[in-house]
């Protein structure tokens, strides 16, 4: 009776099942991508702020404005 309620007989739907492993491994690799971009970003923005700071002069540096 309650599987004449649920509107199946044989189980779960094959195409179902392979569509939700499809969505499952997509988002894997989704996050996968995510944490590599992250990475990138943060090597890109340290190697960034090591070439600002390398590139200020100190021995000519002006009197503060008071």
């Amino acid at each position: 009776m309650a599987k004449a309620l649920l509107g199946y007989v044989g189980g779960p739907d094959p195409r179902l099942l392979a569509e939700m492993r499809r969505l499952q491994q997509r988002v894997q690799d989704l996050e996968s991508e995510i944490v590599r971009i992250q990475a990138e970003n943060d090597a890109l923005v340290s190697s960034r702020d090591e070439s600002l700071l390398s590139s200020i002069d100190v021995s000519q540096t002006e009197p503060a404005l008071a």
